[in-house]
């Protein structure tokens, strides 16, 4: 398997599924879950998303320390993390240094062994924010998105529930 995919689109792509497709080629896979459920409707989608999943998973919240979860999950087969979107809120939520937490992610990214499928959001496709906080978002988003391309083997641009890679081998090479 392709040590290192990103999987981006926009929202109700089908990013989730086809990176958990890709993750459980090899049988069983850790899914690496940022979000936080800060109201009720997330705690819903957080609840459907782990059914849809199944036993097949060894789930693992990361809301914050990513990298620290990246590294003691390590050895236990492919590993998903669904979304980078989502660690990136969280942490600016947070009041977290977002060029710190990047550049620990992709030093965990860096020295990974077993392969990592990480879903994010395209956000840089639509308008311009109309506030400062959304438009810092969407530029942090931009450029964390950048730098796990960048690192990443794999890069899938997923649209309509289609997948067309945009660096590196085919989903149906590994």
């Amino acid at each position: 398997m392709t040590r290192i995919t990103l999987i981006t689109g926009g929202a109700r792509s089908g990013k989730s599924r086809i990176a958990e497709t890709l993750a459980l080629r090899a049988g069983r896979a850790v899914y690496l879950a940022t979000a936080e459920a800060r109201d009720a409707e997330m705690a819903d989608r957080i609840k459907a998303h782990r059914e849809r999943r199944g036993p097949q998973w060894t789930d693992r919240a990361a809301p914050l320390d990513l990298p620290a979860a990246l590294a003691e999950t390590d050895g236990m087969g492919p590993r998903l993390v669904d979304c980078l979107t989502l660690w990136l809120t969280n942490l600016m939520l947070g009041g977290h240094d977002i060029d710190a937490a990047a550049a620990a992610l992709l030093a965990a990214l860096g020295t990974a062994r077993d392969p990592v499928v990480l879903v994010t959001n395209e956000v840089g496709a639509g308008i311009v924010p109309d506030n400062a906080l959304a438009r810092r978002f969407r530029d942090a988003a931009g450029l964390l998105n950048q730098q796990v391309a960048a690192a990443a083997d794999r890069v899938v641009l997923v649209a309509c529930g289609l997948p067309l890679v945009l660096k590196g081998p085919a989903l149906d090479k590994d």
